[in-house]
C-alpha cells in the first residue's frame, strides 16, 4: 500500500475519531411532529403512568393528527407481551422490531427507534457516526402498527411472547426506565450496537440473563423472529415454514382499520 494511501486512512480514521468526541447528542433539535415530544413515566407502585403517549390518526403517511395522551397502566393487568417484526424490501435482512404489552383488551406499543430532525430519513450508514439520537417511542397500537400495515404498506408480523408474568411486568418496567434515562441523559442511534433490535435484546438479557444469546438475526432483525422460533420465545406450535403466514396482520389491520377494538381483531379475538 502506497504511503498517500496510508496517509488518507490515518486522515480518515482521525477524522471519524475527532468526531466521537466533539459531537454529542442533544435532545434540543429541529424534531420532527412525530418525534416532537419524549414519553416519561412514573411509577406508583402497581401504577405507572407514562406521559406522552403516542396516538396519531393517519390519513397518509405524511398526512396525519397528532395527538399525545396520558395513560396509567396497573402491572397486575398485564398479561401479554407481544413482537413485531416489520421487514424492509426483498432482502432477508433489514427490519424493524418492537414490543407491544397488553393490558387484558388495552395495548401499548414500545418501539426503539431514530429520533428524526426535519429533513432527516434513515441511513444505516449515517448511523454508524452519531447522525440520529436514540427514541424510546411509546404508542397506541392504532398508530405503531396500523402506520406500517396500512400506511407504509409493510408486511407486519405480531407473535405472542412466551413468558410469565413477572417477566412481563420486569420487561415493561425495564424498557420504561430505560426510556425515562434517554430522557434524561440522549444517546446516539447505533446501527451495529444501539438499535430497536439490540435494545429489546438487552431488555430481556436484563429480565432474565443470557436468555437471548448473540447471533446475526440480532444484526439482521429480519431474521430475528426465527431466531426467537428457535430459542422458544415465541410460538412453537407451527412448523418454522409457516411462522410467517400464521401471523402476519395485514388482510386483518386492513379489514379493521376503523374499529374501536382494532388490536384486538389484528388477535384473531
Amino acid at each position: 500500500m502506497k504511503k498517500g494511501t496510508y496517509a488518507v486512512l490515518a486522515a480518515l480514521i482521525a477524522g471519524v475519531l475527532l468526531l466521537q468526541l466533539l459531537v454529542r447528542p442533544s435532545n434540543d433539535r429541529q424534531w420532527t411532529v412525530d418525534n416532537a415530544r419524549i414519553p416519561r413515566a412514573e411509577f406508583n407502585g402497581p401504577l405507572v403512568t407514562v406521559r406522552n403517549v403516542r396516538n396519531f390518526s393517519y390519513a397518509s403517511t405524511t398526512q396525519f393528527t397528532p395527538a399525545w395522551d396520558d395513560r396509567t397502566y396497573d402491572l397486575r393487568k398485564l398479561d401479554s407481551v407481544w413482537f413485531l417484526v416489520e421487514p424492509f424490501g426483498e432482502w432477508d435482512g433489514p427490519a424493524h422490531t418492537f414490543v407491544s404489552f397488553g393490558f387484558g383488551d388495552e395495548f401499548v406499543g414500545i418501539s426503539v427507534e431514530i429520533r428524526k430532525e426535519q429533513g432527516e430519513s434513515f441511513s444505516p450508514w449515517r448511523g454508524l457516526v452519531r447522525q440520529y439520537e436514540l427514541a424510546y417511542v411509546v404508542g397506541d397500537e392504532r398508530d405503531l402498527v396500523k402506520l406500517r400495515s396500512n400506511y407504509r404498506k409493510d408486511d407486519v408480523y405480531l407473535y405472542p411472547v412466551r413468558t410469565t408474568p413477572e417477566r412481563m411486568r420486569k420487561m415493561f418496567v425495564d424498557m420504561l426506565t430505560r426510556a425515562n434515562a434517554v430522557a434524561e441523559k440522549p444517546e446516539f442511534y447505533n446501527t451495529l450496537t444501539n438499535t430497536c433490535t439490540t435494545n429489546i435484546v438487552r431488555h430481556a438479557n436484563q429480565v432474565v440473563p443470557e436468555r437471548v444469546p448473540w447471533s446475526t438475526a440480532i444484526l439482521l432483525p429480519g431474521k430475528s423472529d426465527r431466531f426467537a422460533y428457535e430459542l422458544g420465545l415465541i410460538d412453537t406450535d407451527v412448523p418454522p415454514e409457516e411462522l410467517r403466514k400464521k401471523y402476519r396482520i395485514n388482510d386483518l389491520a386492513a379489514r379493521y382499520a376503523d374499529d374501536p377494538q382494532f388490536s384486538l381483531r389484528i388477535r384473531g379475538r
